[in-house]
């Protein structure tokens, strides 16, 4: 008895695997993604009782024959249909199983018939009541369980003599039991499988989206903080200037500035605000505006940095800051009068000397202490002379070794460029520190103001 029902159950799972390539098919096409998101048109209601139907009516001419009645996975497709794809398909489908059962006659036709009809009806009732989500895997397969134990005990109830439908039930009910559960299990695990599939593309499309809108929106952050820097540079009698900013992101944090004074002045601004990204930018903002107010107000660098310091204080309670160094050049001196807020010293090459004058600085970074008084220094910019102004990404750019490109190497690379226009030195600099960094990413924003007397 044992070695038969074991080989009635082989036959119905090679049923099965049928079975499950076909569901696998069907459930990689509309109707059934209509089914999931619970929108089915009449369409794809129709084509889905037709598919499970026809998996019903397949299950039973598959099936293999117990004291003249089929041993068959009928009932799977009604079910699975009424499970997933709700009561209008899951009873449509049975009645496609039930009726075929029916018309081929036999000792159990009544029972069986009606059992395939419930089967979808009962799948259809467990859907509604899982209006929030699929079937759990465990609970479709207690119904198939339950639904095939029902099956049996329809066959006990209406068939005569009972002694042939108890005979019929004990020889057919482990493998049929057995075989639509394994069934309903690797049905279920394909669709929670699907939904899973489907839920986590849904999640990454949506983190594409959010990606590409905050591109898009930092797209137009990095432009709109490129109108804050000059649009060119003023001409300058007895000068030659060029600037550069280079980011390490789509935004940053340094900026550059030539303001034009009266009198025949031009201020001259680098800066280097702590922190990255927007948070930077915005500071930045914040800061340029307020150092171009206070340098058109005070005709005093240390002035201009001491209110500039004090309105930025009071403007922002973030715990940035800027390191900044602020220069009047006043063109018909040939003089350079400034003031440093904590700012990288700019290298300062007389004519005919190798030697460097480091520009210290005067004051701490503005934002940093409120009343801060800030010094300020002269300097004489000659023919010949040359001045150059950084920010720390320049001198802290690594290469793979971690070795930084340092304020050492920049004095070599200057003194070799020294008799070019500002502008090819800027870019020397920058071709040496991309040729010291090679593949190593930029990690630091990178602004250059380089001041050459003429």
């Amino acid at each position: 008895m044992m070695i038969q029902a074991v080989a009635d159950f082989i036959v119905l799972f090679q049923m099965i695997c049928v079975i499950v390539v076909a569901a696998y098919f069907i459930t990689r096409r509309e109707p059934f993604t209509e089914a999931l998101e619970r929108r089915l048109s009449p369409r794809s209601t129709l084509l889905l009782v037709l598919f499970f139907g026809a998996l019903s009516v397949y299950g039973t001419l598959s099936g293999v024959s117990a004291l003249g009645s089929p041993i068959n996975v009928r009932d799977l497709g009604p079910m699975v249909a009424g499970l997933f794809c709700g009561p209008v398909v899951g009873l449509g489908a049975g009645i496609i199983g039930g009726l075929f059962r029916l018309q081929m006659g036999g000792f159990t036709a009544l029972p069986c018939a009606i059992a395939t009809v419930l089967a979808g009806l009962f799948g259809g009732a467990i859907w509604w009541v899982h209006r929030n989500g699929p079937v759990p895997v465990r609970t479709a397969v207690a119904f198939a369980v339950g639904m095939e134990i029902f099956h049996m005990g329809l066959v006990l109830l209406l068939c005569t003599p009972f002694a042939t439908a108890w005979e019929v039930v004990r020889q057919v009910g482990i493998p049929m039991i057995l075989a639509n559960a394994a069934g309903m299990f690797i049905f279920a695990l394909l669709v929670s499988n699907l939904v899973t599939e489907r839920r986590t593309k849904a999640e990454r499309d949506a983190y594409h989206g959010e990606l590409e809108r905050k591109k898009a929106e930092m797209q137009i952050a990095a432009e709109i903080q490129h109108t804050f820097l000059p649009k060119a540079i003023p001409p300058m009698k007895g000068f030659d200037l060029a600037a550069v900013s280079c980011p390490a992101r789509e935004v940053g944090g340094d900026f550059y500035d030539a303001i034009r004074l009266q009198n025949g002045k031009t201020g001259l601004v680098i800066a280097d605000v702590s922190g990255k990204s927007v948070p930077a930018a915005l500071y930045m903002a914040l800061s340029r505006t307020i150092i171009r107010a206070m340098a058109g107000w005070h005709p005093r660098v240390s002035r201009t940095l001491a209110d500039a310091n004090a309105m930025i204080l009071s403007q922002s309670d973030s715990g940035m800051f800027v390191t900044l160094f602020y220069g009047v050049l006043d063109e018909e001196k040939r003089t350079l009068t400034y003031a440093n807020a904590g700012h990288n010293p700019p290298l300062l090459l007389t004519a005919g000397s190798d030697d460097f004058v480091r520009l210290m600085p005067t004051g701490v970074a503005l934002g940093a202490v409120d009343e801060m008084e800030y010094g300020e220094e002269t300097v004489g910019i000659g023919p010949g002379d040359l001045l150059v102004l950084y920010t720390d990404g320049v001198t802290e750019a690594i290469n793979a070794g971690t070795e930084e490109f340092g304020e050492t190497r920049l004095k070599e690379t200057v003194l070799g460029l020294r008799d070019r226009p500002a502008g090819e030195i800027i870019r020397g600099v920058r071709d040496a520190v991309r040729k010291f960094t090679g593949e190593e990413p930029q990690f630091d924003d990178i602004t250059l103001m380089v001041l050459k007397g003429v």
